[in-house]
């Protein structure tokens, strides 16, 4: 049995992954007032980035896939037989596992879909993992497990600047234990499999240094595969003293460093970055 594997734009590939494996890229969709972008393809990252750093009063949005866009991609690489394992972002940010879940019932193809409980680079664990098993010839059942063992085995913490993307979003209620009236405050967040839970607030760069500080001490004690940074426009300055400080327990391992896709940045606003590592 082939077994072919689709995810979405919001994952964050390296160059090299996105050569190496056989991943199949769903494309979310930006608005910003009368003008549409298919992410990926008629705008990128960067391009998204300048747009959201002049808008004042109009900013960028995203959307999920379409239903049908899902249907289309389904059919045709199921066409010779192909089971498709679906796998995306938590839904916790993205209604784009929803759409997948509707199109799979929809679908003439054997189709499979996988909330990953991840964004960005900790859904690119999940799905490099599985293209790798895929290669290595593993059942659907076993990559599967693989895949609850590897978000088992991920973490994800976003540094939030502010919270006004996500009010304008309105998706403050997904924060357990915050309130909008906290609107100007810098915000640590970790990603659950059910909320985005806050482990730590202030109004200043020290709550950043404290909480990288914190990670760099409890990465000390793991044994670490990798580790990705993910942002929304911060300056390569500030990217590379982090990376810096995780360097002070984790020199050794690999570590992915990038902008952040579209839809992560409408969610988190300027300034925001996240830190993932994956233990082996």
């Amino acid at each position: 049995m082939t077994i072919k594997i689709v995810t979405d734009s919001s994952i964050q590939l390296t160059t090299a992954e996105q050569e190496r494996y056989d991943i199949h890229i769903v494309p979310l969709t930006i608005q910003q007032g009368a003008e549409s972008f298919v992410d990926g393809q008629t705008i990128t990252r960067a391009e998204f980035l300048s747009r959201l750093q002049s808008a004042t009063t109009e900013f960028p949005t995203t959307s999920q896939p379409t239903v049908g866009s899902f249907v289309e991609l389904y059919d045709q690489l199921g066409a010779d037989g192909s089971t498709i394992l679906s796998i995306h972002c938590t839904g916790l940010l993205s209604g784009t596992i929803e759409g997948a879940h509707t199109a799979a019932q929809q679908s003439t193809s054997d189709v499979h879909v996988i909330d990953s409980k991840e964004i960005d680079r900790g859904l690119a664990y999940q799905v490099v993992a599985a293209a790798q098993d895929v290669e290595a010839g593993k059942t659907l059942t076993e990559i599967i497990a693989h895949l609850n063992e590897v978000r088992s085995k991920t973490e994800t913490y976003v540094f939030l600047d502010s919270l006004d993307a996500l009010q304008r979003g309105g998706r403050i209620s997904r924060m357990a234990g915050l309130l909008t009236k906290l609107i100007k405050l810098k915000v640590i967040v970790r990603l659950t499999d059910t909320e985005l839970e806050v482990i730590a607030k202030g109004r200043g760069l020290k709550t950043f240094t404290k909480e990288i500080n914190n990670i760099r001490e409890h990465l000390a004690t793991q044994d670490v595969a990798e580790i990705g940074i993910s942002h929304v426009g911060i300056t390569d300055e500030l990217s590379a003293k982090i990376q810096a400080t995780l360097e002070q327990t984790q020199p050794h391992v690999p570590y992915t460093v990038a902008l952040t896709s579209p839809v992560i940045m409408s969610h988190v606003g300027l300034g925001a970055f996240g830190v993932f590592y994956l233990t082996k």
